[in-house]
């Protein structure tokens, strides 16, 4: 049963201006920037970091954080801890470095904070560009010997991709996103990044920081690269919408769903994030478009998607 106090949250992003950034984000979805190196928008944020803003209703102007510290039972049952969850849309106009993530234990222990899993859906992407996932190293002294000698090309598994792919990315995975890839992640609501390489790059006049020791003491090796789980979700009428569960782990489940005409979520007792990659229609009879992201309140109950989309929606837990 819909909680009557609680409302949809329309989402704007926080963009994020770096190295590796374009102008796809903002062409594509009409976001406002005048960068021409936006490489990420922060969609769904309430990290201090990059946050993202309500833009309707009661809440208006307010930063997510904001409303998460005011109602924190909109989020989570016990209303307690930190926004789990943090979504972004990426884009790659050159390579990003070499990177890699601690898990919760390291990270609590040494950053004071959550550690980071993630996953990609791969929203676009050049005809020939690719990724790296993993890493071929059987030993951590084979691993240490590798990275020392800059031995990139032995080292780092190199994946071609298409646009639809999905990637599960537990914390420990070496990856990098390339260039001429468009993305959308969910993941841990975490910024910490270790970098292994960053092609030698400079940025004003000097070398990106590496994190090399970090980076080493938490790289899963050797490592085995998890598998896909994609499964249909039933349920449905497939003249109405279909549906895919992409991943379900302890951190996020993650799905993808094509919209012929309608849909219904539902959101008890955890939120829902839904992002719009395609279509236009309507939200509980309020239009939604193309590069609109909206949180469902725990609590709120059923909403419904009328029109013609492409969505991820995600949330916590094991509900769906």
């Amino acid at each position: 049963m819909k909680n009557t106090d609680r409302e949809l949250l329309f989402l704007s992003p926080y963009l994020k201006e770096v190295l590796w950034g374009g102008t796809k984000l903002q062409k594509e979805y009409g976001y406002k920037s005048d960068s021409d190196h936006i490489g990420e928008a922060w969609v769904v944020s309430a990290n201090p970091h990059g946050l993202s803003t309500v833009r309707n209703g009661r809440f208006a102007g307010q930063t997510l954080d904001q409303v998460y510290r005011e109602h924190p039972d909109w989020f989570r049952p016990d209303g307690e801890g930190d926004f789990s969850l943090l979504v972004k849309l990426i884009d790659a106009e050159q390579h990003l470095s070499v990177q890699v993530h601690p898990d919760d234990a390291y990270a609590y222990r040494v950053e004071h904070g959550c550690g980071k899993t993630e996953c990609w859906y791969i929203v676009d992407c050049d005809e020939d560009a690719d990724i790296v996932i993993g890493h071929h190293a059987q030993s951590k002294e084979e691993l240490r010997e590798l990275v020392e000698n800059g031995e990139w090309d032995n080292l780092l598994q190199i994946i071609p991709i298409h646009k639809g792919d999905f990637f599960f990315i537990p914390s420990g995975t070496v990856h990098a996103i390339r260039r001429g890839t468009r993305i959308l992640e969910t993941q841990q609501n975490c910024d910490i990044t270790y970098r292994l390489y960053d092609y030698d790059r400079l940025q004003n006049g000097k070398p990106r920081e590496l994190h090399l020791q970090k980076a080493l003491d938490v790289i899963t090796c050797p490592q085995e690269l998890p598998k896909s789980e994609r499964c249909r979700i039933s349920g449905t009428d497939p003249e109405c919408a279909e549906g895919v569960r992409l991943i379900q782990c302890p951190m996020f489940t993650v799905e993808h769903w094509s919209v012929k005409k309608q849909v219904t979520f539902s959101a008890e007792e955890q939120y829902r994030i839904i992002d719009v990659l395609e279509g236009e229609g309507q939200i509980q009879d309020v239009p939604l478009h193309k590069g609109d992201h909206v949180l469902v309140p725990s609590g709120y109950g059923e909403v419904e998607l009328k029109g013609t989309f492409e969505v991820i929606s995600s949330y916590i837990g094991r509900t769906s």
